[in-house]
């Protein structure tokens, strides 16, 4: 039997939505601050030449790393704009936390501790941001003195003016997707990122178009692709909406004079507990490496130095490998920490339930620690098989690298999480409108 929350659910239609006003101001408020990002991502880096730096972007740097940088970026870093470095260091300083705190005991209290002690996480993982920023930036503004005739006054100034513009953009980033996140709809750092892989979909798919008609692309892989696209699309649905549901029973209970009949529920273990995380994550870590050795490379640099940037451009075997481990990694890195075994276990026993043929506490904290290990494992390959279609699709055919799973991949996560909340929303909604009614049709009475 459907529950009341599906019920309602089912009756959801426009007149609720129109009714639903804070949803609109919500929903509004996140429009606008996506706005002013996209306008940000055309503001450009004062003391270059906007023209030059694109043509030398064209030429070659946007199939290397710095393409998959700018498909991050919604195209900032192709202009060179204020928002070039987009949330990339936010989201490294993050996974450097979150690693510190698995093995520092005072920041494990931390995290413990509730609201307080996130608030003070997030500090910390704010300034370790600005100090990631810093070095992505001045490398930034030495590889632009380093290119032929884009920088239109070299020197100290350009170089400290250049860091200070970056960081600015990137924390004001941070900010306005934290300003979503609490006011808005939906996640607001995923919104951001999603956001710019939704601005450059349609220059990908005409460059995509482009690449048949001339031949470069024969139409049989045109075809493919699409193909794939669909199929990647219905396999990353079927993954996110699937779960694994333990089966938790309650025996009966006494309150009062009245005797209460036991009761059967299900405890979800979705398959992909980490979402898109780890996606992000992975992504990220190769980015920072990827960028400075890129950099470091032009000129006279090390021979080591030019084969380490060779290594991790993309579509390497190198830089496939490390991705499929770092996704690996922080899938399980990052369900261990939003999901403990343990506590889920002691409140059961606190509440009286238990897993059928399962003792309490100790013995069922151990079985569910089972069952999620083998569901993320199964989780964890899904992830890496998603992502790595786009790289190698991009190595073998040269096409535009949203044409697979990675972008897909944050496109229909940040989707399915943004269309549960507005519907969270319109259901609270209705919820406020019958305790409305009830207590008119009381007071009446």
């Amino acid at each position: 039997m459907a529950s009341a929350a599906e019920q309602l659910a089912r009756n959801l239609n426009f007149g609720t939505f129109a009714k639903a006003k804070a949803l609109q101001q919500r929903i509004w408020f996140t429009l606008g601050a996506l706005l002013v990002y996209r306008l940000g991502t055309y503001i450009p880096v004062p003391g270059i030449d906007p023209e030059v730096f694109r043509k030398s972007f064209e030429q070659g740097a946007a199939q290397g790393i710095f393409g998959m940088f700018d498909l991050f970026a919604g195209g900032a870093v192709q202009r060179m704009a204020i928002f070039a470095l987009n949330l990339i260091p936010y989201i490294t300083a993050s996974i450097v936390v979150q690693v510190i705190s698995t093995a520092s005991p005072r920041l494990e209290a931390l995290r413990k501790e509730g609201e307080s002690g996130r608030r003070k996480l997030n500090q910390y993982t704010r300034y370790l941001a600005v100090a990631f920023c810093v070095v992505q930036a001045y490398g930034i503004a030495m590889g632009l003195e380093g290119s032929q005739g884009v920088v239109l006054n070299p020197g100290w100034f350009f170089r400290v003016s250049t860091v200070i513009t970056l960081v600015g953009g990137t924390m004001f980033m941070i900010w306005l997707g934290e300003q979503i996140t609490s006011r808005g709809v939906g996640n607001g750092i995923s919104l951001i990122i999603f956001s710019g892989i939704v601005a450059n979909l349609p220059s990908t798919i005409v460059q995509t178009l482009e690449l048949s008609r001339t031949g470069a692309l024969a139409t049989g892989w045109l075809v493919g692709i699409i193909a794939i696209a669909i199929v990647v699309i219905a396999i990353i649905v079927f993954f996110e909406r699937a779960q694994r549901r333990l089966l938790i029973q309650y025996p009966k209970r006494q309150v009062g004079n009245k005797m209460f009949q036991g009761d059967t529920s299900h405890l979800p273990l979705k398959l992909n507990t980490a979402g898109v995380i780890p996606v992000i994550f992975g992504s990220s870590l190769l980015l920072l490496p990827a960028t400075i050795a890129s950099f470091a490379a032009q000129g006279d640099a090390p021979q080591w130095l030019q084969v380490m940037a060779a290594l991790l451009g993309r579509g390497q075997p190198l830089y496939l490998v490390l991705f499929a481990v770092f996704i690996i990694f922080f899938a399980f890195f990052y369900t261990s920490i939003v999901f403990n075994p343990t506590e889920t276990a002691d409140n059961l026993k606190r509440s009286g339930g238990f897993i059928p043929g399962i003792r309490p506490g100790e013995r069922t904290a151990q079985h569910i620690d089972y069952v999620l290990t083998r569901i993320t494992v199964v989780g964890a390959l899904y992830l890496t098989f998603v992502a790595l279609i786009p790289e190698l699709i991009h190595s073998q055919l040269n096409v535009s690298q949203f044409i697979g799973g990675t972008s897909l991949l944050i496109l229909v996560t940040v989707t399915l999480d943004t269309v549960t909340q507005i519907q969270s929303h319109l259901v609270a909604q209705q919820y406020e409108g019958l305790v409305k009614r009830s207590r008119l049709g009381a007071r009446r009475k």
